[in-house]
């Protein structure tokens, strides 16, 4: 497997997972509607990083990597992440997670969050948990599911360097 930058033939190859994560509504809040052209802007061109890891020319997964706030905020990343169904179970989204850590250092940020990971999200949980990652806050029923209903997210939070703190205020 191999981690490189994501091209749009690459998003090409990748559009079904894409389609069929955002309209199951169990761990994205994306409109289930959105279309090809706004998924590639908001998924490829509105990052500032989109990588994808491949296997013999099948996209496996990808991520993206952006400020998660502008201009006081913006040392802080935040990073979305997607899996091929048939690719879970695998390691690739810990290898994504890891990718992404690597190049958000590169990049000059000093922590990484995910703004609204959802409750029912259980093995995405434990992932970044076992990544080092805390849970800092909670949303109640941040989240519309289409099994469960409304349900919690977290935010969660790494340092990825030690000016940044950790959740507890010290470094790591």
């Amino acid at each position: 497997m191999q981690i490189a930058k994501m091209t749009e033939a690459d998003f090409r190859r990748f559009w079904p997972t894409f389609k069929s994560v955002v309209a199951a509504r169990e761990t994205y809040a994306f409109d289930p509607g959105l279309g090809y052209a706004d998924a590639y802007t908001l998924w490829c061109e509105l990052p500032q990083f989109t990588y994808c890891a491949k296997e013999n020319g099948e996209v496996l997964g990808s991520y993206y990597l952006k400020p998660n706030a502008a201009g006081p905020g913006a040392h802080i990343c935040n990073c979305g992440y997607m899996v091929a169904p048939q690719a879970r179970g695998r390691g690739i989204a810990r290898a994504l997670c890891l990718h992404s850590q690597e190049l958000a250092i590169e990049a000059g940020y000093l922590a990484m969050q995910f703004n609204a990971v959802v409750s029912t999200n259980e093995g995405a949980i434990r992932l970044w948990q076992s990544l080092g990652f805390d849970t800092i806050g909670r949303v109640p029923k941040g989240y519309d599911h289409a099994r469960f209903g409304l349900v919690d997210t977290y935010i969660m939070y790494k340092a990825l360097r030690g000016e940044a703190g950790n959740a507890s205020g010290s470094d790591p």
